[in-house]
C-alpha cells in the first residue's frame, strides 16, 4: 500500500519564500481571459511551476476577487501579478526586456509542444487566449514564434487553464 502524505509532510513553502526565490525566467501573459474561476487556475499553476509573475491583461478579473481564489487557493498571494490595459503593447514591452514572446495558439507554423526546449539563459514570456477566440492575432504576430498542443479528439482545443497547465510542465521538464 502506498500511503498518500498529509499536507504538513509536504514541505511547501509560504508565500513569502515563494517570492524571495530565484527567478525562474518564465512569466505567464493571460489575453482576455473571461473567467475568473480560470484565473484562479493560472494562478495556482503558476505557482506549482514557479512563474515570476502573472500578467493579466484586458478584461482580465484581477485579485481580491472571491472566484479566482476559490480556484487559486491562494496562489494569487504567493505570485507577482500585475494588470496590464493592452496585450499587445505589453508583449512589446516583454520583447524589449529581453524575453522571448511565445503564443500558446495552433496557427500555420506553429511548433508542436513536444518539440519545444527552453534554451539556455532565455526567458519566456507564455501567452494563453481567452475561450473563445484565443490569442488576438496582432498578439500572435507580434511574438518570438507559437506552440501548439498536439490533440488527437474531435475538439480542436482545451480549456485555457489546462493548455496552461500542460505548457508549464513541459517548459518545467525541458528546461536547462
Amino acid at each position: 500500500m502506498d500511503r498518500k502524505l498529509l499536507s504538513s509532510e509536504l514541505g511547501r513553502i509560504t508565500p513569502e519564500q515563494y517570492r524571495d526565490l530565484p527567478q525562474s525566467g518564465m512569466v505567464v501573459v493571460l489575453d482576455n481571459i473571461r473567467s475568473a474561476h480560470n484565473v484562479g487556475s493560472a494562478f495556482r499553476t503558476a505557482d506549482a511551476f514557479k512563474a515570476d509573475k502573472v500578467w493579466l491583461c484586458g478584461i482580465c478579473a484581477c485579485p481580491p476577487s472571491a472566484e479566482i481564489h476559490k480556484s487559486a487557493l491562494g496562489a494569487e498571494n504567493s505570485v507577482p501579478w500585475e494588470h496590464a490595459e493592452d496585450t499587445l503593447a505589453l508583449v512589446s514591452r516583454l520583447r524589449s526586456d529581453g524575453f522571448t514572446v511565445v503564443s500558446v495558439e495552433q496557427t500555420e507554423h506553429s511548433l508542436p509542444l513536444g518539440e519545444f526546449a527552453p534554451a539556455p539563459g532565455k526567458r519566456y514570456a507564455f501567452v494563453f487566449g481567452n475561450e473563445v477566440d484565443g490569442v488576438q492575432q496582432s498578439v500572435v504576430d507580434a511574438s518570438d514564434f507559437t506552440l501548439e498542443i498536439p490533440q488527437d479528439g474531435t475538439k480542436h482545443s482545451l480549456n485555457v487553464s489546462v493548455s496552461i497547465g500542460v505548457v508549464l510542465w513541459q517548459w518545467r521538464s525541458r528546461r536547462p
